[in-house]
């Protein structure tokens, strides 16, 4: 399946990183990007600190697939299925006055996001 997780896409940058994630830097060539690449990269794309480690050795309990950064905090919120995982993402990454919003909004109009 593809991971479609940023931070891959986000070593595949390198140095062109500024900050931000654009819908073209998703369809970068590069095997790390999880967008277009199934499966892990061919390589780790950071050094795993202890926590890391001891969290892959025993693993919460849990039944999450997805995640989403809530901001530059390094707080995430988790979900089980795509269209908690949808809603989400309006939440904490689109704004109301983007046409991105009103784009997902109408695809997901009992999204708690979208009815306030």
């Amino acid at each position: 399946m593809l991971l479609q997780t940023d931070p891959t896409v986000i070593y595949a940058l390198s140095e062109a990183y500024d900050g931000k994630i654009y819908k073209r830097d998703l369809r970068i060539d590069s095997p790390y990007n999880t967008y277009i690449y199934k499966g892990l990269p061919p390589t780790p794309i950071a050094m795993p600190g202890i926590a890391a480690i001891e969290a892959a050795l025993h693993p919460s309990e849990g039944n999450a697939l997805y995640f989403v950064a809530k901001g530059n905090q390094g707080y995430h919120h988790f979900s089980s299925n795509l269209k908690e995982h949808d809603c989400a993402v309006i939440k904490y990454l689109l704004t109301k006055q983007s046409s991105s919003y009103k784009r997902w909004c109408r695809k997901r109009p009992s999204c708690s996001a979208c009815r306030r």
